[in-house]
């Protein structure tokens, strides 16, 4: 039977100071959230387990998720932060003492300055094609206009799986303002995706939607449709082997319940996958990318 993952969601014990992005508004985020938040919700939806992903830079981050993964079962693993461009990083990794909890790492992309230098910086590169070496996954955290400058650092680093966090994070608020086929932000996006999706060694969150739509202002039925054509565009991307689900947890919160995220997917996987297909997206593939042990 396959296990059932939530391939991607976050904890933390909450201090300003730690995540400046939680701003004005978001106050439902300005809380601790720990696995004794999550676990009933995990349970209401039939999954088994979780991965659990950086919300901040920072070794005490994977420090912190790593002890919560060893105390609790149904933490499958961690998607943890490393300074990759240091010269000494084999040494650091090896410091780390997750055992087969610790799966990968990320960094927040999105949030520098030339996403684009980044990228390409020789030191990052090396850092990331170590951790190839070594098995580990590396998430991709970029918005849509980063995508083109992502493609060449995907091509680049093919000898272990890559995973795109979010759809490419796509500009969901300005969908819909030219209408139909004219819409820019739509076309833009979907150009970049295919375009990732070509490289057989990308996989795709489906996660993360709900909060690039207007949330502040309540997601409206357009939204959800939006939504499905991200979906439908995630799927022609990278085919049914290649997605996997994963809630956001706690920053859906901000749009929509943790039940109606994963319902909106379930929902479109009902239409458009079949029982196999299915079973890759709420688990099968995460545990074959992220190399996650039934337990």
């Amino acid at each position: 039977m396959t296990m059932r993952i939530d391939a991607h969601q976050h904890f933390w014990r909450y201090r300003a100071e730690d995540y400046p992005w939680i701003g004005a508004g978001m106050d439902v985020l300005a809380q601790d959230k720990l696995p004794a938040d999550l676990l009933p919700l995990l349970r209401a939806h039939q999954l088994d387990a979780s991965i659990a992903v950086q919300a901040r830079s920072g070794r005490d981050e994977t420090r912190f998720l790593l002890g919560l993964a060893q105390e609790h079962d149904f933490i499958a693993g961690v998607v943890g932060w490393e300074n990759l461009a240091v010269p000494d990083l084999g040494e650091r990794l090896d410091e780390w003492h997750g055992g087969d909890k610790l799966l990968g790492f990320r960094h927040q992309v999105q949030d520098e300055a030339d996403a684009g230098a980044f990228l390409e910086h020789a030191d990052f590169n090396r850092g990331v094609a170590l951790l190839q070496e070594r098995h580990y996954v590396y998430d991709v955290l970029v918005f849509e206009s980063q995508l083109a400058d992502t493609q060449a650092f995907c091509a680049r680093h093919d000898k272990h799986w890559l995973v795109l966090d979010h759809l490419g994070k796509p500009a969901l608020r300005e969908f819909g303002k030219n209408g139909g086929n004219s819409d820019d932000a739509l076309w833009r996006w979907e150009k970049e995706l295919l375009a990732l999706g070509a490289l057989p060694h990308v996989v795709c969150k489906l996660s993360g939607l709900v909060t690039e739509a207007d949330w502040q202002n309540g997601l409206q039925p357009a939204d959800y449709q939006h939504i499905r054509i991200c979906l439908d565009t995630a799927l022609e991307a990278f085919g049914p082997q290649r997605l996997m689900f994963g809630s956001d947890w706690p920053v859906c919160l901000l749009a929509d319940s943790y039940g109606k995220v994963a319902d909106l997917i379930a929902d479109w996987a009902t239409s458009n996958l079949n029982k196999d297909e299915q079973d890759a997206l709420w688990g099968g593939t995460a545990a074959r990318c992220y190399g996650i042990k039934v337990r």
